[in-house]
């Protein structure tokens, strides 16, 4: 089914646009990196599989968060955010949301 992930600012109540990310897999104790985008100004971006097809692994998603803040004129606390997780069933859907602030996050498995 695939991967999605969005980002929404919640201190504006606004999704967060223009945020770089990149999507790595883990291949033993090295990180290969499988797809990067942007959001767009819902906040999403779906082009991090390309047409790679999800399989069972771990993966990271890194949020370059810092370019984000400074578009905002301002500094947040953390200058990326790296979320792991891994894929047990590559038939399903993985939704990896973000709720971000300058000070903080928060991350789930959406639907």
């Amino acid at each position: 089914m695939g991967l999605s992930t969005h980002i929404l600012d919640t201190a504006l109540g606004r999704p967060a646009a223009n945020v770089p990310l990149t999507l790595s897999q883990l291949h033993g104790d090295a990180w290969q990196q499988l797809g990067h985008g942007l959001t767009d100004a819902d906040g999403r971006c779906k082009t991090l599989l390309g047409d790679t097809s999800l399989a069972a692994a771990t993966y990271k998603l890194h949020f370059a968060t810092a370019d984000y803040y400074a578009g905002q004129h301002l500094t947040g606390l953390y200058p990326y955010v790296e979320i792991v997780f891994t894929v047990t069933d590559p038939t399903a859907h993985y939704h990896i949301p973000l709720l971000l602030t300058a000070n903080g996050y928060t991350t789930y498995r959406g639907s």
